[in-house]
């Protein structure tokens, strides 16, 4: 997601995260911080950045990880992610500016970032840090409040090939998906807030379809316990992950099912990263046609959704079992405009070429 940070402004490259709330750059100094093209974000620079105090409500209310070395000190926080990936650093207040293709760029003043010192992970050179678009109190989508009427749509574009371009972002009416073929399903209340649960009925593998047993008396409040895929909520959406994980069982069957329909010859990951791979030197069409059944939104998937090249000769199915959480991640949702509305509480899929969105 490309935005400007700062007055002047800089412009930023960061990834768009469904998954988290905090968003954070990597800022000078940077003391153990991973590569990235642009230069650290200098605050010195910026006459709206503003460090959170220690005394601060802002520090104390977050609903992050935040410390403090002193009542006088600047508030200080520490995020991490399912993949040990985490940054560490000050909590500020800053504008960012967005563009839009119908008006003038917007401006969007005191809004809480995190100005990384201490970072870590795989975040790719291109990347500056992570844009947080949870349902969390510190998102930017709760902290842009009414001016976007609570939506919000990304298109993100494959990320294997050559020139690859940013995905693009759009928020309020230029957020509405609408058209032929979209699929919307509603966003279930649970806990915590920063995630946005989606109900998971099932997955066709070919002509096959494979189907959870949703037992709807169960309580939707709780993440916990082995029930937790059969209820209503029972998966979330997470732009920030990469691969698609299944409840257990279902993953299991898909599993079966795809074997049994794929001649490729299968082969052990060589990254040994993935469960099921299979020999291929190009044609993805090989491997049979997936589709994933949430409530009320049928989402018919391509190849690229479904299938990572992990090596030159090498093809992976890109699920993999949930330890508790089932997550729908980004490779099933490139090539899609994905619309979020949180007012009728909804998330819309529209098959989309985004490269040229």
């Amino acid at each position: 997601m490309k935005f400007s940070l700062g007055t002047p402004p800089v412009t930023t490259l960061a990834i768009a995260d469904t998954g988290s709330d905090l968003t954070w750059i990597q800022c000078n100094p940077c003391d153990r911080c991973f590569k990235q093209k642009a230069p650290f974000f200098e605050p010195k620079g910026s006459s709206t950045y503003k460090p959170i105090s220690c005394s601060s409500n802002t520090c104390t209310d977050a609903i992050l990880r935040t410390s403090c070395s002193g009542s006088k000190g600047t508030c200080n926080y520490a995020i991490s992610y399912g993949d040990n990936s985490f940054s560490k650093g000050d909590l500020a207040t800053e504008t960012i500016t967005l563009g839009s293709t119908t008006r003038e760029n917007v401006s969007i003043p005191n809004v809480i970032i995190g100005c990384g010192h201490l970072d870590q992970g795989a975040f790719g050179v291109d990347a500056s840090g992570i844009v947080g678009l949870g349902g969390g109190k510190v998102s930017l989508i709760i902290q842009m409040g009414s001016s976007i009427k609570g939506k919000f749509s990304y298109c993100l574009v494959p990320f294997f090939g050559k020139n690859v371009k940013p995905s693009k972002m759009s928020f309020g009416d230029e957020a509405v998906v609408s058209g032929g073929g979209v699929a919307s399903t509603p966003i279930v209340a649970r806990t915590p807030k920063t995630f946005y649960f989606l109900t998971l009925e099932g997955i066709t593998v070919g002509n096959h379809r494979l189907d959870l047993d949703l037992d709807l008396d169960l309580s939707s409040s709780s993440l916990n316990g082995s029930k937790a895929s059969h209820q209503e909520g029972n998966i979330i959406i997470d732009s920030g992950t990469t691969l698609t994980f299944l409840p257990s069982d279902l993953y299991d069957r898909v599993i079966r099912a795809v074997k049994s329909q794929t001649k490729l010859r299968q082969i052990t990951d060589p990254q040994g990263l993935l469960n099921l791979c299979y020999l291929s030197r190009g044609n993805v069409a090989e491997v049979p046609k997936i589709t994933v059944h949430f409530r009320g939104a049928d989402v018919e998937l391509k190849p690229i959704n479904t299938f990572v090249k992990t090596t030159q000769a090498s093809l992976c199915l890109a699920f993999a079992p949930a330890d508790v959480l089932a997550i729908y991640g980004n490779l099933a949702q490139m090539d899609f405009l994905v619309g979020y509305d949180l007012e009728k509480k909804t998330v819309s899929f529209k098959p989309t070429d985004c490269s040229k969105a």
